[in-house]
Formats: structure tokens, sequence, C-alpha cells
């Protein structure tokens, strides 16, 4: 037993005194991802406690799923060890988002120190621990930074003037510095493998329509084309349609090619199901030589995009035997 006490304090785990928990919004321990839209700000909440009466820090870190590097928002206290932080999500994909909180010893020094000063105490020894601190983080902060904190600490050092280093030892700059380089060792982290998938904002409600482009010829017997839909884009965003939805648009299989009103045999002629996939056209990254080409379909997905229109598709899986 006393060997794993003595590892565990070298190690650092004994002092890490902070626990999360509660941490909201988060699905099944973060097995599934939770949902946003592109604009939302994804707001998150946690419990963040540890033992007497320190100060504690928190953060919230994000970043895209293909990022290497986490970014920071600070957490900020609510109510009752109620602790909260948000990140914007801008983009469409995947978010990764975990909590960090630590027991801010400088703060905690800050805190205190302003106490006994109100009180009219002798804090010369404090302003003395004060700049210990900062000298530890400077010794971890990058050049420009370690700099700046060199000179808070001559101030807290020199001789006389206590009014000046106490309006020095509770600078917000100071705090500020301080707060951005703490030590890793004592952090607590929360990581779920939390995730959030970003969708558009037409994920979160939308009217849509759907139209089959083989029928929008407006040539009585003849099929349809993608130049053909484009012509009936405007009538559809007129009646508050937001999402144009479309059955697949690759080419038709030809063996065993459903007739007309789903008969299961087929005349010359027939167009087939869309959904039955497939021919010496290609397959589904293809599209219907009969609607036209990608570039015309590229065409038309742009024109319906220019009236806030978005085109859905549909996932066809059923496949022709005629499938390349």
């Amino acid at each position: 037993m006393p060997r794993r006490r003595e590892k565990a304090v070298e190690t650092g785990k004994a002092r890490t005194r902070v626990i999360i928990e509660g941490v909201k919004p988060e699905i099944d321990g973060g097995r599934f991802p939770i949902k946003r839209t592109v604009g939302d700000r994804l707001r998150v909440e946690a419990d963040i406690v540890t033992d007497g009466h320190d100060v504690i820090a928190a953060q919230l870190l994000f970043r895209r799923e293909q990022d290497a590097d986490w970014q920071a928002a600070p957490m900020q206290p609510l109510v009752n060890d109620r602790w909260q932080g948000e990140f914007p999500v801008q983009e469409l994909g995947r978010y990764r988002y975990a909590l960090q909180a630590w027991v801010d010893c400088f703060r905690t020094w800050q805190r205190d120190l302003k106490k006994k000063a109100d009180a009219g105490q002798d804090v010369a020894v404090e302003l003395l621990v004060g700049a210990g601190f900062i000298e530890e983080v400077q010794g971890r902060a990058p050049k420009a930074a370690a700099r700046k904190l060199g000179e808070w600490t001559a101030i807290l050092r020199r001789d006389g003037g206590l009014d000046e280093k106490l309006e020095a030892a509770l600078h917000p700059e100071l705090t500020r510095l301080m707060g951005r380089y703490p030590d890793q060792r004592f952090i607590t982290l929360y990581d779920q493998n939390l995730a959030v998938v970003v969708e558009q904002v037409q994920a979160r409600y939308s009217t849509w329509y759907e139209m089959f482009p083989r029928s929008c010829s407006a040539v009585s017997g003849r099929h349809g084309t993608f130049k053909d839909c484009e012509a009936r884009l405007p009538y559809i965003a007129g009646m508050g349609f937001d999402v144009l939805y479309l059955p697949p648009i690759h080419p038709i299989g030809r063996t065993n090619r459903k007739g007309k009103n789903n008969q299961p045999a087929a005349e010359p002629g027939d167009v087939g199901s869309p959904w039955a996939i497939g021919a010496a056209a290609g397959g589904h990254k293809a599209v219907d030589p009969q609607l036209g080409t990608i570039q015309d379909f590229r065409h038309f997905v742009a024109r319906a995009r220019d009236i806030n229109l978005e085109v859905g598709l549909a996932i066809a899986f059923p496949e022709s035997t005629d499938h390349p």
C-alpha cells in the first residue's frame, strides 16, 4: 500500500482534486453524438467541485474532428457548483468537445491576499508567495509572456510601495496571463469521446416538395430534363418550400424493368422504376442520360440554391442486375 500511495503522488494523481460530473448535453456517456445546426452556439454545463474552499478554473475544449489542435473557451460558474461554457459551430461536419478543470492556486492566493489587505494585515510574506507562483509559470510560458510575467514579479519583490504591489498583484492582465498557463499535471479532464454532428439549418425544420424530373417536360410525351426542372423552381419556392426532394436520378436498369402503374411487365418505351438503378450508362455515381449530364445537375442545384432551395436526393439501395 505505501508504494502505491507514493507512486500516485509522484504521477500527480493524488493532487488532481477537481471532480467533473453531470455534463449536459451528453447522450449515453458520449456513446452517441448530439446534434446542432450551422451557426449555433453549443452551450455545455457541468457540476464542477473540489475539496475545501480553493478557487476553481474550468474551460471547454473543442475542435473540428479533422483538426489536430484544440481550442479553449472559458467556463463560468452559475450557481451551486454548476458551470457553463459555449463555443460556435460554424461548419457542417463533426466537432469534438471535452471539459477541463483545476484548482487555481494563483486566483486563490489573490482572493486571500485581498481579504488580508482589506483587514489591514501585514501581507509582505503573501506578496513573496505570489511572486513565487508567477516565477513558476514563467518557466513554462512562451518567451513574450514569460518576459511580461517577469515584470510583474519584479514589482512584487522590490522594496516599498505596498499600494503599487497590491495593484500589480490583483491586476486583471496578470490574472489573465497566469490563467493561460496552468500546471497541466493536476488538471481533471472530462473526455468521454463527446461529439456533436453539425447539419444544415434545414435539418432543424424544413418543408419538402417531391418532384419527378422525368415528368417536368413542358411537351407531352417527352422525357423531362434537369433544365425542365429549373423552370419550375420559382413556382416551388413561391409556395414556401425550402427543400426539393428528388427520387434517384441514376440510370435505370433494363432487366425486369417495371411498366406503367407499377405493373411487373414493361412495354417497349416504359421508363421503369427509378429505384432499380444501374445500367450500361452507369450506376449510383452516374446520372440518367435522359435527364442530362452531371454538369446539368450541378447547374440545377446551383439555381435552386440561388432562391434558397436545397436539393435532397433519395438513396437507392435496390439495385438492378444491370448495375456495373
